[in-house]
């Protein structure tokens, strides 16, 4: 049984020529507030005025600032200042002090430890088959690897 799998479903309906229910919306907005100052303001005024609203609304219709409307990119901006933040606090290593006075400081050499050809071959195996093929020559490799502190 076949079914059909919808396409396109992060692109909005064309509702008059290339406008969709949303750019139709602040267009119609934008007409409008454009009467009302139109009866309400003199001339010069109403260009003045007139002029900004219009393009604001003309911004809200048509601007995708990183592919996102921009009255929803104003209210991802209004909602990151009123929510509360949340910070991960991330250790980083303190450097230490030098001392003036010496502690018993225990060294330890450890021997240094290759891998030959073959071993490496075999841990590159293991990671590039994500542990599928493990075997119990790996388990000796992993046990002879330096352990870091």
């Amino acid at each position: 049984m076949l079914i059909n799998v919808p396409q396109y479903i992060d692109i909005e309906d064309k509702i008059v020529g290339p406008l969709t229910a949303k750019q139709l919306g602040w267009l119609i907005a934008m007409g409008v507030i454009l009467i009302v100052m139109w009866n309400m303001l003199p001339g010069p005024l109403f260009f003045l005025i007139g002029l900004p609203v219009a393009l604001i609304f003309l911004a809200l219709a048509f601007f995708k600032p990183y592919g996102v409307p921009l009255g929803n990119f104003i209210i991802f901006g209004i909602m990151y200042f009123f929510h509360p933040k949340l910070y991960f606090w991330k250790r980083t290593p303190q450097k230490e002090a030098p001392s003036t006075h010496k502690k018993n400081e225990i060294t330890t050499v450890s021997a240094k430890k290759e891998l030959s050809s073959e071993e490496l071959r075999g841990l590159a195996r293991l990671v590039d088959s994500e542990g599928a093929q493990y075997s119990t020559d790996l388990e000796e490799i992993l046990k002879k690897a330096p352990v870091k502190k």
